[in-house]
């Protein structure tokens, strides 16, 4: 089983190193890479003004904020939530430094970067060249996403969700290969024959395609080969 998370944030700002803080977070669990139903949603006091660059983007007033939980509050219940997922992000490094730099203030560990999944960096080599932003995504594969008139963390994961599916292989990516123990199309067609493991044997084998009167054909034909060459070793 392959469980992961489509996961966004929103913010006071750009650089958490510069005082910026968490206002949003959202989450929705992949198991196969199909959606499960299941989400993590919360709104966050960021202990800081909201400048009115960021509440233009995200809508989320100092106001709003001023009586939802600090991270502190809910930094165990998101870990909990997490636990072992991949974290799938467009544009990774950006919420996972404010993510990693909110845990380091509680004095807990940061989620390792072997745990994260970038999508902007996915979508970049998919399609070199053309814009690889979570509208522009939108636009490519024929995602509604009509009700992002303002970003929110939930929202956006739902959305980059579907994203997700569509740059990995579509909706059959999952149900496809979830027999195969959770692998995804990608990961399963890059491995080896080897470590596929053995071909399985038809229950019923299939109708030969060749009548009788076209083997004797071919039998006649490579007859005339020198030595009956390779082709003689086949006979349907």
């Amino acid at each position: 089983m392959r469980r992961e998370i489509a996961f966004d944030t929103e913010t006071t700002g750009l650089d958490p190193k510069n005082g910026d803080r968490l206002v949003e977070i959202g989450g929705v669990e992949l198991i196969n890479h199909v959606p499960t139903g299941r989400t993590y949603h919360v709104y966050l006091n960021p202990e800081r003004d909201v400048p009115i660059e960021a509440f233009n983007v995200h809508g989320l007033s100092s106001e709003f904020l001023a009586d939802k939980p600090k991270f502190a509050d809910v930094a165990r219940e998101f870990l909990d939530f997490v636990a072992d997922a991949v974290l799938v992000i467009h544009n990774a490094a950006f919420d996972m430094g404010f993510i990693n730099m909110e845990l380091a203030r509680v004095g807990l560990d940061p989620i390792p970067e072997v745990q994260v999944l970038d999508t902007l960096a996915i979508a970049r080599r998919k399609h070199p060249g053309s814009p690889a932003s979570l509208d522009a995504l939108c636009n490519r594969y024929g995602i509604d996403n009509s009700r992002r008139t303002k970003h929110g963390a939930l929202l956006d994961s739902e959305i980059l969700a579907e994203v997700y599916i569509e740059l990995i292989g579509g909706k059959q990516a999952g149900l496809a290969f979830a027999s195969e123990g959770g692998d995804d199309a990608a990961s399963y067609a890059s491995q080896t024959p080897a470590r596929r493991g053995p071909a399985r044997a038809r229950p019923v084998p299939l109708v030969p395609r060749l009548s009788a009167s076209e083997r004797e054909a071919h039998r006649a034909f490579i007859g005339d080969l020198p030595d009956g060459g390779l082709w003689a070793t086949y006979d349907g």
